[in-house]
């Protein structure tokens, strides 16, 4: 998975923030959404999906990534 926010569209609602603070972030100057960690573990993408779910402005995207088997 990797995460991207499209910041010129956030409102700065923070509810990314409570539902992922792991992903998320809120840049202290402006209120927008800051991605801290854009390729998160398998055990926060459920978090994240429900983040992007939720998103009042739905800045948030998400990629689905194909792992490959070594």
């Amino acid at each position: 998975m990797r995460v991207h926010v499209d910041r010129t569209k956030c409102c700065g609602a923070g509810s990314c923030v409570r539902t992922a603070p792991e992903v998320f972030d809120q840049n202290e100057e402006d209120g927008l959404v800051v991605v801290i960690d854009s390729d998160p573990p398998e055990a926060l993408q459920p978090s994240v999906r429900e983040a992007a779910d939720i998103c009042p402005n739905g800045v948030i995207t998400i990629e689905q990534m194909q792992r490959t088997s070594a």
